[in-house]
């Protein structure tokens, strides 16, 4: 199933997010005062309300921290079948409320790990949305 892929509204605080998501990059703000990574994009840091924010590229990984299934969506979704929300907690700090695609909804659990991929909304934008990765595993003496 395809989730639907609706064109964002973009913000003067947003647009360098949005370009770099054609591109097939994760960008979020870090702050130069407190060194905290924010997200979503703003023009102050939520701890130290300094506007020296500066753009860089998150690993594109991150752990479930909570996610539910809807089974009727409303909207674009609406035709979209069962699907999943979730609060992925990025290897960076933030959490970004997303999709998690490209797998079995039921068989999404809190603390897995996933990685970002986009969705094209044929608008000149890409959706970030997680998959389920499978990390490797180092097996002493192998």
């Amino acid at each position: 199933m395809t989730l639907p892929a609706p064109v964002p509204d973009i913000t003067p605080e947003t647009e360098t997010f949005w370009k770099a998501t054609a591109t097939g990059r994760l960008l979020i703000q870090r702050c130069a005062e407190c060194e905290r990574c924010v997200w979503y994009p703003r023009f102050l840091c939520p701890a130290c309300h300094s506007t020296d924010l500066l753009w860089t590229e998150a690993s594109g990984r991150g752990t479930v921290h909570s996610a539910t299934v809807t089974s009727r969506g409303i909207l674009d979704y609406k035709d979209a079948g069962s699907y999943v929300l979730a609060l992925v907690e990025l290897d960076e700090g933030p959490k970004m409320l997303t999709n998690v695609v490209e797998c079995d909804p039921a068989e999404v659990f809190i603390g897995q790990r996933v990685e970002v991929v986009f969705h094209d909304t044929g608008a000149g934008v890409a959706l970030p949305r997680f998959r389920p990765v499978t990390e490797a595993v180092a097996i002493p003496g192998a």
